[in-house]
């Protein structure tokens, strides 16, 4: 059975804003404290987050 097509911009959106979201947290780690230490957990949690959740989605 043929899968219906998707435009290169369905396909590759989560993947760019993961890596983005790590981009961020990595600067933000490197150039100061406080705030962005908080702003660096939780945008370098994201991808984690992501490979836990498609973990748990294939189980199932």
């Amino acid at each position: 059975m043929k899968r219906p097509s998707q435009s290169a911009g369905a396909i590759f959106a989560v993947p760019l804003l993961v890596g983005l979201l790590s981009l961020v947290g990595l600067v933000a780690a490197l150039t100061g404290d406080g705030l962005r230490n908080a702003l660096s957990w939780v945008t370098l949690g994201v991808p984690v987050a992501a490979v836990f959740w498609a973990m748990r989605a294939r189980r199932s």
